[in-house]
């Protein structure tokens, strides 16, 4: 894949994680009615937001390493929990992996490609 179509696509997925964390904590499936504490949790995803989106090739690496907490948190609640919850847990799981897959490939190109 091309830079340009990785970078969508590494944008998109931590984009839909942000969502997905607080629409799960608000009003999805929350831990208590009326939504829960646990949707903090997307606070760390914000913080490579800015660099995902710009292209810079550090933010990139490092993300690759803070996106296995959400995979792990996905693939628990996808394993333990039942219903809706597990189902939003499948969906964590994926888009991590995806951004994953997504993030390590643009760092990868990017840093063969000659500044």
């Amino acid at each position: 894949m091309n830079p340009r179509a990785l970078q969508a696509l590494a944008s998109a997925t931590l984009i839909g994680l942000i969502l997905l964390g607080v629409a799960w904590e608000l009003w999805l499936a929350p831990l208590r009615p009326g939504g829960s504490w646990l949707v903090l949790k997307v606070l760390p995803l914000l913080l490579p937001l800015f660099g995902i989106l710009h292209g810079r090739l550090y933010t990139y690496r490092w993300s690759t390493l803070l996106i296995w907490l959400y995979f792990t948190e996905g693939s628990v609640r996808a394993w333990s929990d039942s219903g809706l919850s597990a189902r939003l847990g499948m969906v964590e799981t994926a888009l991590a992996v995806t951004f994953f897959l997504a993030a390590a490939l643009y760092a990868r190109g990017a840093a063969k490609s000659p500044s």
